[in-house]
């Protein structure tokens, strides 16, 4: 392993994973992700796995990783799952029906908190809690939909539009939160990702701080650790592309991008978003990025060995120039600049 991963594990006394496009995709681990997290263990890091998928409890998602070469116990996940039952818990009495639209695995976390799970609005619910169920029916929705109305207060886990799958990304828990959203024309309180109290909740249980969150979503993972206080990376294995890197504003810019989770084996300021020697950049408000390989002449082919580098280049330079949101352009000033570009799908955003 290269030294530079030393720099992590001093550095950080816990490590929080977010898991699908991060270290899992569809129940398989990414290639190194197994090694990665095994290395931060024999360092001394503490491993926390944080997942706002609520379709499995900690015990389910702790097989899951360990049957994946990730050692885990059900006291190392914290679930979105876990964090909407302690928002039921704090605000109903002891007893309080609540209508659970999601799978057993979360009606398991609301009766953990002494809660009554039911499924009909008939039951006179006082509270409405959804999560992610791939077995999620019409008629559970009108359940809740009847509830929500008739004044239940309503609890999402996350609000994750989508998931990635073995063939690309699918429908998550909040493709189905819209659709009861546009039924009763009502707000549901989130309890997952991007909200700080389940990364709090697994700061505490990873040793306390300083922590680092490493994620593939910038509107959870990275905006969220923003909203808890904490650093993260953000890594190119999941959902977020280089192009939404590079449009990110506020809360939702990475201090650190990888292409993936292996990226932790190397010096974090080589993951720092930056300027680098390999590279140089024009950049203006108006919105127009000219990337140029530094001492390559426009007939070089060869690109650097780092795509992503480029990338924490553009970045740096976009975002101190005053750049908000997508750029207009992002051209090249030769050719190896124009073959990485390409790499990290950049080239379509010239107009």
């Amino acid at each position: 392993m290269p030294d530079g991963l030393s720099d992590i594990a001093e550095r950080y006394r816990a490590v929080l994973f977010d898991l699908d496009g991060t270290l899992v995709r569809a129940r398989e681990p990414l290639p190194g992700a197994p090694e990665v997290v095994a290395e931060l263990r024999r360092r001394g890091t503490a491993i926390r796995y944080l997942t706002n998928n609520a379709c499995r409890g900690p015990a389910s998602v702790a097989a899951l990783l360990s049957a994946g070469g990730f050692p885990a116990s059900a006291d190392d996940v914290s679930t979105s799952a876990q964090a909407a039952a302690d928002l039921l818990a704090r605000r109903l009495r002891t007893g309080a029906r609540v209508l659970v639209v999601g799978t057993d695995d979360l009606r398991a976390e609301v009766e953990a908190v002494d809660l009554v799970a039911v499924g009909t609005a008939d039951d006179d619910p006082v509270a409405v809690v959804q999560g992610f169920s791939p077995q999620l029916d019409w008629s559970l929705l009108a359940e809740a939909c009847l509830a929500i109305r008739a004044g239940a207060w309503w609890v999402a886990t996350n609000r994750d539009v989508t998931l990635p799958g073995p063939r690309g990304l699918v429908p998550g828990n909040g493709s189905m939160v819209a659709a009861l959203r546009a039924a009763t024309d009502r707000e549901p309180v989130f309890a997952g990702k991007p909200e700080p109290a389940l990364f709090h909740h697994a700061a505490r249980a990873g040793e306390g701080e300083p922590v680092l969150v490493v994620g593939d979503r910038l509107d959870t993972d990275i905006a969220g650790a923003a909203r808890a206080g904490l650093d993260a990376i953000a890594v190119l294995s999941g959902v977020t592309r280089p192009i939404d890197v590079l449009s990110a504003v506020g809360p939702h810019r990475p201090w650190l991008v990888a292409a993936d989770v292996t990226g932790l084996l190397h010096p974090i300021d080589g993951l720092a978003v930056g300027p680098r020697a390999a590279w140089r950049v024009e950049s203006s408000a108006a919105g127009v990025i000219v990337l140029h390989s530094a001492g390559r002449g426009s007939e070089t082919a060869e690109p650097p060995p780092c795509a992503v580098d480029a990338l924490r280049s553009l970045c740096s330079a976009w975002w101190t120039s005053g750049g908000e949101g997508r750029p207009q352009s992002v051209d090249a000033g030769d050719q190896a600049a124009a073959v990485v570009l390409s790499k990290l799908g950049l080239e379509a955003t010239v107009e």
